[in-house]
């Protein structure tokens, strides 16, 4: 496992992160998207086609770049940093993701050719937690619930993970269809589009067979890439904190110059950086590593994140009030990692599987 990036892999994160700066800053973009259900423009998404980060994961026959889980960790990084609200991690890794590990992807070779080019948002709804049911007779129709599904006001198409007479299975459904209806759930975090779906009725196609290695598989890469998100957004907000105690005076000095700040300012950067060689392990593992430790580094990454999420309130300390108003940044940070650090369950159930894996070898 090389821990150091490419130069092809610093020219990628390099250019992400001018296009955010330029098109999609806090101030500019991030704020102006709290209250639209979408969380990005067409004009935006478009840009981030133009990159190649939509595409970033779609195999070359379907004009995406092929690339690894690695260089989409390196973007997802980047987007975290810039509290990025649109629907990238939904459509450019959990889509492609879900495809690629149920064996669909001829089947929905222009769904990816769409995703690549920026035509086209998709998501993935019921990765977890109870599934709608599907029924077939003269056609395919999805009933049920599902609590949670990321970025559905955005997408034009939704993969649903759903349960059949034979097992579950992976369908594509039009969201315009009659019978699909959802509201936006409201989150600590409003960068984050998180929507409650109930089918009736709704018609969908099915793709292919999901197995249940292939649904965990697909777990695993959605929670290592969030987690890289989650890293990007705590590195940002330490960042931000540290440079605001070099330049802020009490007493006459910066107060980065007394004891107790800078105790506070190293157990951010601690937690920072233990928290990138998980992510860094986590994505090389989702790319080369068995399924047995791809899940572990999964496991670690998102156990872990309950600790990662004290770095926006440790930054928010050194701060003080200033941390905590509208106007000031920092809380946007804070709202980001709470938000990761329960999404898809608690770090507890995390920690806990953990626990029972490490001293399983042990036979305890």
């Amino acid at each position: 496992m090389n821990l150091e990036l490419s130069a092809e892999q610093v020219a990628l994160r390099d250019t992400v992160r001018r296009f955010l700066a330029e098109k999609a800053g806090v101030a500019t973009h991030v704020r102006s998207m709290f209250d639209d259900p979408a969380g990005t423009d067409p004009a935006l998404w478009q840009g981030l086609a133009a990159l190649g980060a939509t595409g970033l994961l779609v195999p070359p026959q379907y004009d995406g770049a092929g690339m690894t889980l690695i260089d989409a960790g390196i973007v997802a990084e980047e987007l975290g940093a810039a509290l990025h609200p649109g629907p990238w991690l939904s459509c450019a890794v959990a889509t492609t993701r879900a495809l690629t590990h149920t064996n669909a992807l001829d089947k929905a070779a222009d769904l990816l050719t769409g995703i690549a080019d920026g035509s086209t948002i998709a998501t993935v709804a019921g990765i977890t937690g109870p599934r709608p049911t599907a029924v077939e007779g003269g056609g395919v129709v999805l009933n049920g619930e599902i609590a949670t599904v990321g970025d559905l006001a955005a997408a034009e198409v939704a993969l649903v993970l759903a349960d059949g007479h034979d097992g579950t299975a992976l369908f594509t459904v039009d969201t315009s269809s009659r019978g699909l209806r959802w509201s936006l759930q409201n989150g600590i975090d409003q960068t984050r589009k998180l929507f409650h779906a109930t089918f009736d009725n709704v018609p969908a196609q099915r793709l292919a067979a999901a197995a249940p290695d292939a649904i965990q598989a697909l777990v695993d890469d959605v929670i290592i890439t969030h987690a890289a998100d989650a890293l990007g957004a705590a590195r940002t907000v330490m960042n931000l904190a540290v440079e605001y105690a070099k330049s802020r005076t009490q007493f006459g000095k910066p107060i980065g110059s007394f004891q107790a700040v800078q105790h506070l300012c190293v157990d951010m950067y601690e937690t920072v950086e233990l928290a990138r060689g998980g992510v860094i392990h986590a994505l090389w593992a989702a790319d080369a590593a068995d399924a047995a430790e791809r899940h572990l580094a999964a496991v670690r990454a998102k156990a872990y994140a309950a600790r990662l999420a004290t770095v926006g309130d440790i930054a928010i300390q050194v701060f003080g009030g200033i941390g905590y108003t509208w106007e000031h940044d920092a809380h946007l940070y804070l709202r980001r990692l709470l938000s990761w650090s329960t999404y898809l369950g608690g770090s507890d159930q995390y920690l806990a599987e953990l626990g029972a894996q490490l001293v399983r070898p042990a036979g305890r």
